[in-house]
């Protein structure tokens, strides 16, 4: 079996955590791990590094290989889409990868997963995923629903008929409901919510896009490397309007183990650990006479008084506040943001680089203060500004300079200044991150103003 998990997503549903630039699956939202190094690590219950397949674009592919390094998958494999273009051209590129570059015979079985929920515990897992195995290897698709425990009106769900053992017949596909006909789901019992996650073989997956996407099966039949050069001709369509709902070969497994996709964040009240009067806390967060409220902090202390059904999350640069029922306007307010221009609807005050982390602390006319982290054996491009001087304090660790002609090491508690016009590059030889602050200083800071240079240069 191999394993293919989707991690290209840039949703907004977590907003303000979760942006553009880092999105739901590298938030680390219950420990220490992120959502996706959660989900690698289940999917390694099952098969080996070599044998995962992590589906991104250029944009996150740093923090994918990231993610993999800190669960010790860096043998996974990172595909990159050349442009978005939704989950049923991605899954086809993983499936003619497994193929092609694997040596995958048509017996393989792929698991599909999406890289940001939540699932548990993982023995029940497992032993959902064999019923689907198995049931894919008689050549079915096979899709895993929930149980509707409630009338969600954010999920599509799956009408079933006959059982036999833990698996289902599936008659129909139902598109996200209204309120009234979501109770009607959940009353009649036969209804489950879609998961988003297929098991199948390569030879029935590729069958199926034969029948319904020929323009995704051209592709496939052509090659993995054509596939690369052309992927901008593929449909923008989802696995399901393309395939799953159309196929005449489907069942389905009931994922019966606790899933969650976090979608919003009532859904991230509802996997957080609760105080006894219903908070679910995050953070420095002092909260008085308050219920059944989602309050989490990140960078300062918040008070909370005599808060009932609340949802308050707060960042360094945007705090958002929404009655419980109502996190999925979040969206809203994002396209509202994007449509002002507004920066804070696509990025944090922190950046993610291949070499590490640059952090807005402080800005205003004429200067900018910056806290960067540069990972150990990593460098900054050789470079010159015609409008800033910059400022560099070593917080930790040893920084390796060019600065001119000039060749030095700065240590903890030393600084060097970088006039205008003057190529310079910075560098971390150590084995421990470099941590610095930059203080920009000049008319004009913007990064355009950032002439690079070859080493030859």
């Amino acid at each position: 079996m191999k394993v293919i998990i989707l991690a290209g997503g840039g949703g907004s549903r977590l907003f303000p955590l979760s942006r553009n630039a880092y999105p739901k699956q590298f938030l680390k939202l219950e420990d220490d791990a992120s959502l996706l190094a959660h989900t690698v690590q289940r999917m390694l219950s099952f098969v080996p590094a070599k044998d995962i397949v992590v589906i991104t674009n250029q944009k996150y592919v740093y923090h994918v290989k990231n993610e993999l390094s800190e669960c010790q998958a860096e043998a996974a494999h990172v595909l990159l889409e050349p442009v978005a273009r939704n989950t049923a051209p991605a899954i086809a590129l993983g499936a003619e990868f497994c193929r092609s570059q694997l040596d995958c015979s048509d017996d393989e079985i792929l698991l599909v997963a999406a890289a940001d929920h939540v699932i548990r515990p993982l023995e029940e897992f497992q032993c959902c995923v064999r019923s689907a195995e198995q049931a894919a290897k008689t050549g079915k698709l096979v899709t895993f629903g929930i149980t509707a425990k409630r009338p969600e009106t954010g999920y599509g769900y799956i009408e079933t008929g006959k059982s036999q053992g833990a698996i289902r017949e599936v008659v129909s596909f139902k598109e996200k409901p209204d309120l009234v006909t979501a109770e009607k789901y959940v009353a009649a019992g036969n209804y489950f919510w879609n998961s988003g996650m297929f098991a199948f073989s390569l030879r029935s997956i590729e069958k199926e896009f034969d029948n319904y996407q020929t323009e995704i099966a051209r592709q496939m039949q052509a090659g993995y490397a054509y596939m690369l050069d052309n992927f901008a001709a593929m449909p923008d369509i989802s696995i399901d309007y393309a395939i799953i709902e159309r196929s005449k070969n489907i069942c389905m497994v009931e994922l019966s183990c606790y899933w969650n996709d976090i979608g919003s964040w009532d859904a991230m009240y509802e996997i957080l650990p609760k105080d006894d009067n219903g908070n679910a806390v995050q953070g420095d967060v002092l909260a008085m006479e308050c219920k059944d409220s989602l309050i989490m902090g990140r960078n300062r202390l918040i008070a909370g008084i005599g808060l009932d059904d609340l949802l308050l999350v707060e960042t360094d640069d945007v705090i958002v506040v929404a009655k419980k029922g109502e996190s999925q306007k979040v969206k809203n307010v994002v396209e509202k943001l994007k449509a002002m221009n507004r920066k804070e609807a696509v990025e944090h005050t922190t950046i993610y680089h291949e070499w590490g982390t640059s952090s807005i602390i402080g800005q205003g006319k004429g200067y900018r203060m910056k806290k960067v982290r540069i990972m150990p054996g990593k460098e900054l491009s050789l470079q010159m500004h015609y409008h800033r001087t910059e400022h560099w304090v070593i917080l930790r660790g040893t920084a390796e300079v060019v600065r001119g002609n000039e060749h030095m090491f700065i240590h903890e508690e030393e600084s060097v200044f970088i006039p205008q016009t003057v190529k310079h590059k910075l560098s971390n030889p150590g084995k421990i991150p470099l941590e610095l602050i930059e203080i920009q200083n000049g008319e004009y800071i913007s990064e355009e103003d950032i002439v690079r240079f070859s080493e030859q240069g």
